[in-house]
């Protein structure tokens, strides 16, 4: 049971201005990640996000599909800071042509950052994401799509799974995903927009 619509999805992004893809040639695909509001900004260490895909068919017909992900780094590295300007936190907005299908750390199929995105630093440890406008650098920073592992329910916990990667819970939600990718790369070339909308967004 999806807890949004793609229409919902669909004005959100016009109301930011943001582009949302229409084409009737079919797989021009929509995705579009929606971070937990309701948290605020505490470290839940959770999948409670949700990562969105929708398009058209070539017969014009939308298609829709919702699974639970982390938008945020784990609660490992909030705590073991891998860079000294601190834990990545991607920064809601559109990011164009962002990414592109290759190997996640070279060992399977998902979405590589190929353009620079924007990122919040956090470096201070204290159990909640601050997200402070002079702690954001762009850059291309492995920020990729990809899956937490393959325990068939999913993994529940993001521990290690992300350092700042939008991740999936389910192995068989991200298959479904990179099925749909790879059909749309073969109509549209390999460049993916990716955007990232808060729940509190959605009306």
């Amino acid at each position: 049971m999806s807890k949004y619509t793609r229409e919902q999805i669909e004005e959100t992004l016009r109301s930011k201005g943001y582009k949302y893809f229409t084409s009737d040639k079919g797989l021009d695909v929509n995705i579009v990640g929606i971070r937990n509001s309701d948290t605020g900004g505490v470290v839940t260490n959770k999948f409670d996000d949700k990562m969105t895909i929708s398009y058209k068919d070539s017969n014009g017909k939308w298609h829709y599909h919702e699974s639970d992900c982390t938008t945020d780094p784990g609660k490992h590295w909030e705590k073991n800071i891998m860079n000294k300007d601190g834990v990545a936190i991607l920064k809601p907005g559109q990011y164009r042509g962002s990414h592109k299908v290759g190997l996640h750390q070279g060992k399977y199929e998902a979405l590589r950052q190929q353009k620079p995105v924007k990122v919040y630093r956090d470096n201070n440890k204290d159990g909640k994401y601050d997200m402070i406008e002079e702690n954001v650098k762009e850059g291309i920073f492995g920020i990729n799509i990809h899956k937490a592992g393959s325990l068939v329910n999913g993994s529940t916990q993001i521990d290690k799974w992300s350092a700042g990667c939008q991740v999936f819970s389910k192995e068989s939600d991200f298959n479904q995903f990179m099925e749909i990718c790879n059909k749309a790369k073969d109509v549209w070339g390999n460049n993916f927009t990716y955007t990232l909308i808060e729940s509190k967004d959605i009306s």
